[in-house]
């Protein structure tokens, strides 16, 4: 073998090498291939979700509106792992969704089911450290760092009927966030709280979706909670849910309450998607 010819072996090694991470890294977090969810059978069955696509890239934070009874909580359960599709399939980095994956975290609407009224706040957030065997000193250690995260440090020996319902629900989060996954699914996760409590958990969750890099994908009913939050938002139709349209968010980042929501984009936004949610 000649000198030019080992060179030239080394070179196709080296740039397959450097191709891999690149090739890797354009694989979506979440994928969504042509789903269809049917209830029941004959002439009892009823479809809720028609046939839903979308990708869902590392890092990104999509959003999932429609109307009321449009199958948002059907589509997320199947996303999750939680239900199967009755055709179709979901995807998480690559592989077919059979059960919750153990790098994804769900966040639910009604947080005072979700949480164990008996165990203190801190307690709650370290349980899925607990049973995947984490050891008790870095399991406290990861669960105060997200307490803190989530602006909760002062009531980890506190119990959960001795909070707000904001504070319940970042109490949920921080359960979510404690084990480090790749993505983050949410269901209306700030529809049971105040005004003021909802823009301060949304605030709350573009935050820490920065600081623990983590790709977010959250149901909503609430319009206007959509475009401050989303980087894309996913419009469905009507039950059996299609995909209407797939709506890129151009506002800035980071953004804040005030002057987002007063942004002229903001509004020329909202008025597109209550369009099309509504027609």
């Amino acid at each position: 073998m000649s000198l030019n010819q080992t060179r030239s072996e080394d070179t196709v090694d080296t740039n397959t090498e450097r191709e891999a991470p690149a090739a890797q890294a354009a694989v979506p977090v979440l994928q969504a291939r042509n789903i269809k969810k049917v209830y029941g059978k004959g002439s009892e069955a009823k479809t809720a979700v028609e046939d839903v696509s979308f990708e869902v890239a590392k890092g990104e934070f999509v959003c999932i509106v429609g109307p009321s009874g449009g199958g948002k909580t059907t589509l997320l359960r199947i996303l999750s792992g939680l239900m199967p599709a009755t055709e179709g399939e979901a995807l998480f980095e690559g592989a077919a969704v059979r059960s919750v994956p153990d790098r994804v975290s769900i966040v639910f609407q009604d947080y005072s089911r979700s949480l164990f009224p008996w165990l203190r706040v801190n307690k709650n957030v370290e349980l899925p450290l607990r049973v995947k065997k984490v050891p008790r000193v870095e399991r406290a250690k990861r669960a105060q760092e997200v307490i803190e995260a989530v602006g909760l440090a002062g009531s980890e020996r506190r119990y959960p009927w001795q909070l707000s319902g904001g504070m319940q629900q970042r109490v949920a989060i921080a359960r979510a966030l404690a084990h480090r996954p790749d993505l983050l699914l949410m269901d209306e996760p700030f529809a049971s709280v105040d005004a003021q409590t909802r823009f301060e958990l949304e605030d709350m969750i573009l935050r820490v979706r920065d600081e623990f890099d983590v790709t977010v994908v959250l149901i909503t009913h609430d319009i206007d909670e959509a475009v401050y939050l989303a980087d894309r938002i996913v419009v469905l139709s009507t039950s059996p849910s299609t995909v209407r349209e797939l709506v890129t968010v151009p506002l800035t980042n980071p953004r804040e309450q005030a002057a987002t929501r007063n942004d002229p984009e903001f509004a020329s936004l909202r008025t597109r998607l209550l369009g099309l949610v509504t027609r």
